[in-house]
């Protein structure tokens, strides 16, 4: 899925300077707990998550997980954004609950981080 799309169907707005509309984004995963993520994000992929901590963005750029999405109108501070920037991350940001974002990514067709796929 194109970040356009993506940024469409989530009805986002984009506070960093980096965004890439045709940037391809075949993956998704959400959670608070920077950990998970950690854990069972995939590079490329987009995070979807209402924690607002620099922490996010260290996360995800361990990651390389390209794309963040602060949702329930979370607004990034400028050390996120300029952060972000650095690492060219691009930040999205949504007035949808964390729920609702990520069903309309799943219902048109973005697939999901699985904890099956994570070793044991």
């Amino acid at each position: 899925m194109k970040l356009i799309e993506i940024k469409e169907i989530l009805e986002a707005d984009v506070p960093t300077g980096k965004y890439d509309s045709e940037m391809e984004i075949e993956i998704g995963c959400s959670s608070d707990l920077m950990s998970e993520i950690l854990a069972f994000g995939k590079p490329g992929s987009i995070l979807l998550t209402s924690l607002m901590n620099i922490q996010v963005i260290n996360t995800a750029n361990v990651a390389d997980i390209k794309v963040v999405c602060f949702v329930m109108g979370k607004i990034p501070n400028e050390n996120m954004i300029k952060s972000a920037n650095r690492n060219d991350i691009t930040i999205l940001t949504s007035k949808l609950t964390t729920f609702e974002s990520c069903g309309r990514l799943y219902k048109n067709g973005l697939q999901s981080c699985s904890y099956q796929d994570i070793d044991k």
